[in-house]
């Protein structure tokens, strides 16, 4: 039997809150992920962390990206906490978020409790340099390439003033 990609976080469980210290309330860190089960034949591996919920999750008008990893090498099994650029594994690229910038950018809600969605991708192949891509140019570049995909969603709400 072929076995599955996972991917967990020993930060937060699957469907729970994401701790203050990975979003724009605390120290803005990308939290530690981890994965198993990559397939033979892999190329790379592709991250990509948004949020279906923005502005207001009761009223959700665009996915805010906040992560925008890829070229992974297959044999990387997780990410450190924190990760800095100068850290990330060899050979892997990063694309831009809607901040308009490259690296990790916190869950920092407006209102509401929002899902935050980490989907790690196995890819049949190590992309070309696509000069910091936005998720969508990412996932165009990645069709056709994909040979298994793991979610992890967290969540998170600020804090409400007093």
């Amino acid at each position: 039997m072929a076995t599955q990609l996972k991917l967990v976080s020993s930060a937060f469980e699957n469907g729970a809150s994401i701790p203050k210290r990975y979003t724009c309330e605390g120290e803005d860190l990308s939290p530690p992920l981890a994965w198993s089960g990559v397939a033979a034949g892999t190329g790379s591996l592709a991250l990509i962390v948004d949020d279906p919920d923005a502005p207001d999750p009761a009223a959700p008008k665009t996915t805010w990206v906040h992560w925008v990893l890829y070229n992974l090498p297959p044999q990387t099994t997780h990410l450190d906490p924190g990760l800095a650029p100068s850290t990330l594994p060899a050979a892997t690229l990063q694309g831009r978020n809607d901040w308009k910038r490259t690296g990790y950018g916190g869950p920092c809600p407006p209102i509401g409790r929002h899902r935050y969605f980490h989907k790690l991708y196995a890819l049949d192949t190590a992309l070309p340099d696509l000069k910091h891509p936005t998720k969508d140019q990412l996932l165009k570049a990645m069709e056709g390439h994909v040979l298994a995909q793991a979610e992890l969603v967290g969540t998170y709400q600020k804090a409400q003033a007093r």
